[in-house]
């Protein structure tokens, strides 16, 4: 399981980030090699494991003279050739910063209007992700950009599991359900879902009868505990200690149905 891959996914503010946070530290202390990559272009999730603003790594994706250099076009450059595949591979040790017993990559996402898969920023996001994915041999977290346009971009292909956050909302579980059947149009088996921030039981009862084939891993109740901590950039980790444990009953769960047979994990 050492080289276990696992992307996190959902719409905006449902608890991703913290989800990524908590389950990074959960894997490290089991043990595990973990690399977290940040791919929100927010890039938050170093403020979820207590990382002061200052000390905050600058997301490999607005490093514009590193992707030109790369990609082999001028900085800033516009409608010019590039390379497609750009070579990563030294990156991840380069720029990865130790955190709490494990490394925490903040690559961020394209945040410049009009830009998309077919620019430097884009091939240099997607070479990265696929490197880290398929050639690294930690276990990798990713907490991804909110929405579908890391799936529709198909940067996350290779990864052994996807897991949803989804939060009492109807726009929320649409989009859970959205993005977890374009995981398996990738060919993603392991496709799970964790409810979040749930207040009263019927709540998760709405949730559990509008999702669509995915195993509902875990719920979260609504935290305070963990809202102030977001509020006041300390770590995630130990914040609630009920949402802990929950998230270790979910992230075991989780090791059961990737390292049972294809078909359990297919039929959950």
């Amino acid at each position: 399981m050492q080289g276990l891959k696992i992307a996190i996914g959902g719409k905006g503010g449902v608890g991703k980030t913290t989800v990524c946070a908590i389950w990074a530290q959960l894997f490290a202390k089991s043990g595990f090699d973990v690399l977290v990559i940040d791919a929100d272009p927010n890039t938050t999730l170093a403020s979820a494991f207590g990382v002061a603003s200052q000390q905050c790594p600058e997301p490999l994706t607005r490093m514009k003279q590193l992707i030109a250099e790369r990609t082999g076009t001028g900085k800033d450059a516009v409608g010019t050739y590039f390379k497609l595949n750009p070579k990563v591979s030294d990156l991840p040790e380069k720029y990865s910063i130790e955190v709490n017993g494990l490394k925490l990559l903040v690559l961020g996402g394209i945040t410049q209007g009009g830009a998309g898969c077919a620019c430097p920023e884009g091939a240099f996001l997607k070479a990265l992700l696929t490197h880290t994915i398929l050639q690294r041999k930690e276990l990798v977290l990713v907490d991804l950009a909110a929405g579908v346009e890391f799936l529709g971009r198909a940067s996350v292909q290779g990864i052994d599991a996807f897991i949803s956050i989804v939060e009492p909302g109807g726009r929320s579980i649409e989009t859970a359900n959205n993005i977890n059947k374009m995981a398996k149009d990738l060919g993603i088996d392991c496709v799970g879902t964790i409810a979040n921030k749930i207040t009263e039981p019927a709540q998760l009862e709405v949730i559990k009868s509008q999702l669509k084939d995915t195993a509902l891993l875990g719920t979260l109740r609504y935290s305070r505990s963990l809202q102030e901590a977001d509020l006041r950039r300390t770590a995630v980790f130990g914040a609630d200690a009920e949402a802990t444990e929950q998230l270790k009953q979910a992230k075991n769960k989780l090791v059961e149905l990737i390292s049972g047979p294809s078909s359990k994990a297919k039929k959950q």
